[in-house]
């Protein structure tokens, strides 16, 4: 069952801007990501569903954070379909992040009020997500279906959309200008944010220092800075 509650959840991704994404099988080096993502100022934190038995490291990371940092709201990524989102959902998932629009799996979430953001391409898709009780929509993958561009050219006929795009996102201050002035609500960042190099080297401090730069510029930019 979820900790946060479903507005809870939303307001959060909005309000912090950046929701750092990634995978590791192994449960030590998942726990030192979440925690340094969180120090840095991204409590939001997506866990995806990549690697063989995923979600045993993220049962132990939800268990981790019940314990020792509530402050932390982990959601799962990469989730297709229904029976998927129902095992992370009864593992403590606070959000389902998935790479594209799939209608039972948003009847799952919002059954348990639980935050969905589908992958869409296409107003078409952003208008059925809409439909199906979808907050915000996520547009994957980003760069590739028109970048900050189709962020504007949908929210014209459409600004009630909340869009958060992954794919195509960098934690550079010209990155993040060009989507959050394109109208974007929060941003989904993988490996531009927690690159390989730093987990090989756990670099987490490393990590703690390239959120809390992102979380700052996003603040500034929103601020008018």
């Amino acid at each position: 069952m979820a900790r946060y509650k479903r507005i809870d959840t939303l307001l959060s991704m909005k309000k912090v801007g950046v929701i750092p994404v990634f995978y590791n099988a192994d449960f030590e080096t998942a726990k030192n990501v979440i925690c340094a993502c969180a120090d840095g100022g991204a409590n939001v934190i997506e866990f995806t569903n990549r690697g063989d038995r995923a979600i045993e490291v993220f049962t132990a990371l939800e268990k981790y954070c019940v314990e020792n940092r509530p402050d932390i709201i982990m959601g799962v990524g990469s989730v297709i379909d229904a029976p998927t989102a129902a095992m992370y959902i009864a593992a403590g998932a606070n959000f389902i992040v998935g790479p594209v629009l799939d209608k039972e799996t948003a009847i799952a979430c919002n059954l348990k009020k639980i935050p969905y953001s589908p992958g869409c391409g296409s107003a078409t898709e952003i208008h059925e997500a809409h439909k199906l009780g979808v907050e915000i929509c996520k547009v994957f993958p980003g760069s590739c279906v028109g970048g900050p561009e189709f962020v504007k050219s949908v929210k014209g006929p459409m600004p009630w959309t909340d869009i958060m795009p992954t794919g195509g996102v960098s934690p550079t201050e010209e990155s993040l200008r060009e989507w959050f002035g394109a109208g974007i609500v929060c941003a989904g960042i993988g490996s531009k944010l927690i690159s390989k190099e730093m987990l090989q080297k756990n670099d987490y401090a490393g990590i703690t220092e390239a959120v809390k730069k992102a979380v700052d510029l996003i603040k500034n930019i929103r601020n008018g800075g």
